[in-house]
């Protein structure tokens, strides 16, 4: 029996190169790949048959899209590249161990996710950048704006942390009814995955289950893999620091998310200081640009309208 969610796969990669970007595997390092949907502007046709595709550096200001961790990338971000595309260079990456992206190395940390971000948007031709990280992707976001202030200029984060703590964790868990993160992020039945949904979105969204079924079948591969990215996300309370971010940060946010509530994100607000806004949108959860595409959108480019001429990424 055809699964439903795959046989839609070409459907939504044909109208991502119509919205004007296309894959592009990057080798990191050796044993190391990840899968990039870069502007088709940036990408040379081979001059003869059989010569692997050149690039070229991006001529407008750079938007990365970083996915959370229930989809690849542009399953998450499918209705904001279209409306992005006309202004802004949108590259949308699939971290390492989502869509083709894969690693043979151990580290499962959200550290060695932004440093093989950082190799690979560099080894595509982008020198400065704003990022958008959504949930898992922004912890990613926050750890490369940290480490490479040269490359990420301004950020925008939905639904996500600074850094997944040993308390956060505890307390959100709890507070949902999940035994682990696992439990919640890594579903293996029907069950689970309209259990995740309802947490997720703030609307009660109904599909068939032939079509979870399916989802579950597509969408959560490298099982293992993810399971110890998981793993490697909580951090020691202990042992976290608030970093000294340069960069401009828009806090952009369902107001009815339950994972990660609105008072999370007042309070790291108010730990990233002056640079840092916050935005919250009505009638939207986790899920936010998603169920309110077309408000997340405008918001979206307001914020990247207000970076000044001299420091808006180019």
């Amino acid at each position: 029996m055809v699964n439903l969610v795959a046989a839609q796969k070409p459907l939504l990669h044909g109208l991502m190169k119509m919205a004007g970007v296309r894959p592009h595997m990057v080798e990191i390092e050796p044993g190391t790949v990840m899968n990039f949907w870069v502007p088709c502007e940036t990408v040379e046709k081979p001059k003869k048959k059989g010569d692997i595709s050149s690039l070229r550096k991006p001529t407008k200001p750079v938007v990365v899209l970083v996915h959370g961790f229930a989809a690849e990338g542009i399953v998450t971000w499918q209705f904001q590249v279209g409306a992005l595309t006309k202004k802004y260079s949108v590259y949308v990456p699939d971290l390492l161990f989502f869509g083709d992206s894969t690693t043979d190395k151990s580290d499962r940390s959200p550290t060695f996710q932004a440093e093989c971000l950082e190799k690979g948007l560099r080894k595509l031709g982008v020198e400065k950048c704003t990022i958008v990280g959504f949930s898992y992707g922004g912890m990613v976001a926050f750890k490369m704006a940290e480490l490479h202030q040269d490359l990420v200029q301004a950020m925008v984060v939905s639904g996500s942390i600074l850094a997944m703590t040993d308390s956060i964790s505890e307390a959100t868990l709890q507070r949902l009814g999940f035994a682990s993160s696992s439990e919640l992020l890594l579903p293996t039945s029907v069950k689970g995955l309209k259990a995740l949904l309802s947490v997720a979105a703030h609307k009660k969204l109904w599909f068939p289950d032939r079509l979870h079924k399916d989802y579950l079948e597509v969408m959560f591969t490298n099982r293992q893999e993810r399971g110890d990215l998981l793993e490697a996300l909580v951090v020691s309370t202990k042992d976290t620091n608030i970093p000294n971010f340069p960069q401009k940060i828009h806090l952009l946010w369902g107001e009815n998310d339950q994972i990660f509530n609105q008072e999370l994100a007042h309070n790291m607000k108010e730990q990233l200081g002056d640079k840092a806004t916050f935005q919250g949108i009505k009638k939207a959860g986790h899920l936010v640009h998603l169920e309110r595409p077309c408000v997340y959108n405008r918001h979206l480019k307001l914020f990247l309208a207000s970076l000044n001429t001299d420091g808006a990424p180019k």
